[in-house]
């Protein structure tokens, strides 16, 4: 991939549905940088590559309800994701999770990325999986309400993405 001259390489990921949508509130600070967005390919996501053309690329679809299948899809997105980041070579990933943005941030640590997880505003009152496991190394770590600094104390309220 062609660096943008002069600016920073951000990777911005998020599974499909309610992870997605918070994280394209985020796009006003697409042109900021020398972007690059990776999220599930399903049929509505599909429709961003109109828009985003080779500045996007897909993982495989899954969710969780079958397990065996599951696990499979993660282990093989694992390796598309680590295809993409040595591709890319983000200096920053943003998430909003969930599960995709896991091996994803695990990746980027590895290699020396700066890592911004911003927790879903869906959850109120308790931690997610993705943000559990990704807290303990996030070099900032971000919620949308007060009252989760509780759970996560080294966490920055950052209010509301809506």
């Amino acid at each position: 991939m062609i660096n943008v001259k002069g600016k920073k390489k951000v990777l911005f990921i998020a599974s499909t549905g309610g992870h997605l949508t918070e994280l394209m509130q985020l796009k006003p600070l697409f042109n900021e940088y020398d972007y690059h967005l990776v999220t599930e390919k399903t049929p509505v996501n599909l429709s961003l590559k109109k828009e985003y053309g080779k500045k996007i690329n897909y993982v495989i679809y899954g969710t969780k309800d079958h397990k065996l299948s599951y696990i499979f899809k993660l282990f093989f997105n694992c390796w598309i994701e680590l295809f993409i980041f040595l591709k890319f070579r983000p200096k920053y990933i943003v998430t909003t999770g969930a599960h995709i943005a896991g091996p994803m941030c695990c990746i980027g640590k590895i290699f020396r990325s700066k890592i911004i997880f911003i927790e879903t505003f869906a959850n109120m009152n308790t931690k997610t999986i993705t943000g559990k496991c990704v807290y303990k190394f996030a070099d900032l770590f971000l919620v949308q309400w007060e009252d989760m600094l509780k759970l996560y104390p080294n966490a920055k309220y950052w209010g509301s993405l809506f």
